[in-house]
């Protein structure tokens, strides 16, 4: 990766709370010390008593990964990547937002802020800023140049633990908008998966006046009829087209895939083992699914694969993320989003700005165009594509960096509004 370009932070007073300030993590060598002894104590439960994912992650998968962990993985190695990288702080409604801050060295570069989601963190998007800052370096023109800021959800990684409850998607989409305000970014766009789909959708409905259009890869399009149908589960409304159908299937599928989710929704504080124990942590953090099943079939490769030159998830990846988790101990916080949250999933928010959806073949529904069509009435691009799944950005970061592009190339230009006055 080449060096990066250092944006220099507004000058504030250092007492004033909308200071942004420079930001840097470095483990202890006692946590790391810890982290391993923990792996070395872990008391195993007996295996499944089926042959597949069915009970959960399976025994030796988790086995696999932890001896690794234990002797073979190097957190210094991540750290060193993002200290390389940009790093920031600054407060917003009383909360430490951390973030990352790359400009491009293309200086009409189109503003970006980028959503992870659960269990992810801004480890997930790390490959794909490369490709948009510099695309001229990665297959594409100084006009598909991005400024990237990528935010850690409050209570992920390193941004601060909410203390009460209010910090929902609805809320953190005006707390990014504040962020962009702060960099001096007039006009942006955003972009999500997972959690953070439902931000930008939910950026999509306010809208804040500088958002001039979204990118998401986990489209809330499900029409309201067949969504109240779907959470009944009856059969389908009649009508639907093959690749309506085969939508309304795979979600019904999904919500029997889902009880890691209900739980977080239901009872987050009783998860007391991610806290305690680094196994209970990892494995927690990889049930969850796609369409290649429960754990999601990307991550299942990614406990044995050493090395990529595609940009697949590796071990050390999901390594990466989840040692993030644990030194930062946020397994916990991170879990309370999906308690502050009572909207609808899947279904159409109501947005109102220009926006883009790629559909990836991995994820937990493909899209019909009929109904994102309609949920995004102002549709400027949709794409189905033929490889990546619900970690696209992590899983094939120069596929879903062109579909970026792709996607916001015809938002470039647009009307910028005046600059904001922000509290």
């Amino acid at each position: 990766m080449s060096a990066p370009t250092a944006p220099a932070p507004p000058s504030v007073a250092p007492d004033d709370a909308r200071a942004i300030r420079p930001f840097r993590f470095q483990a202890s060598e006692e946590a790391l010390a810890d982290l391993r002894r923990r792996l070395e104590a872990t008391v195993w439960p007996e295996r499944e008593t089926v042959g597949d994912t069915s009970q959960g992650v399976p025994l030796e998968l988790v086995q696999e990964l932890t001896r690794y962990w234990a002797d073979g993985y190097d957190w210094r190695r991540c750290e060193a990547r993002l200290h390389a990288l940009p790093q920031f702080v600054t407060e917003i409604d009383g909360l430490d937002i951390h973030f990352l801050h790359v400009r491009s060295r293309h200086e009409d570069a189109l503003p970006l802020v980028v959503n992870h989601g659960w269990p992810g963190s801004v480890v997930e998007q790390l490959k794909i800023i490369e490709p948009l800052v510099d695309p001229t370096a990665h297959g594409g023109s100084a006009a598909d140049a991005f400024h990237v800021v990528i935010p850690s959800m409050p209570g992920y990684g390193f941004s601060g633990k909410p203390t009460s409850t209010g910090w929902g998607p609805e809320r953190m989409g005006r707390a990014w908008d504040e962020l962009m305000g702060r960099l001096e970014y007039t006009g942006y766009v955003a972009q999500g998966g997972d959690w953070g789909a439902f931000v930008v959708d939910l950026m999509g409905v306010q809208p804040p006046p500088g958002l001039l259009g979204i990118h998401t890869n986990y489209a809330g399009s499900v029409p309201a009829d067949v969504y109240r149908a779907l959470l009944a589960g009856e059969p389908p409304p009649s009508g639907l087209s093959a690749g309506e159908r085969r939508a309304y299937e795979q979600l019904a599928t999904t919500l029997t895939r889902v009880a890691y989710a209900k739980y977080m929704a239901a009872r987050p504080q009783t998860l007391y083992g991610i806290a305690d124990s680094p196994v209970g942590l990892a494995a927690w953090l990889l049930d969850h699914d796609d369409a290649g099943g429960q754990p999601a079939a990307a991550v299942v490769e990614a406990v044995h694969r050493t090395t990529t030159t595609t940009g697949e998830l590796t071990r050390d990846d999901l390594l990466d993320n989840i040692t993030l988790y644990w030194l930062t101990g946020t397994g916990v916080s991170a879990s309370r989003l999906y308690w502050e949250y009572r909207g609808g999933f899947w279904d159409a928010k109501g947005v109102s700005v220009p926006a883009a959806v790629s559909v990836f073949p991995g994820e937990a529904y493909q899209a019909p165009r009929s109904w994102v069509e309609r949920a995004y009435p102002q549709l400027v691009h949709y794409n189905e594509l033929d490889r990546g799944g619900h970690f696209a950005a992590w899983e094939q970061p120069q596929l879903f960096a062109e579909e970026l592009r792709a996607g916001f190339r015809s938002l470039r230009g647009s009307p910028v509004p005046a600059p904001r006055g922000r509290s």
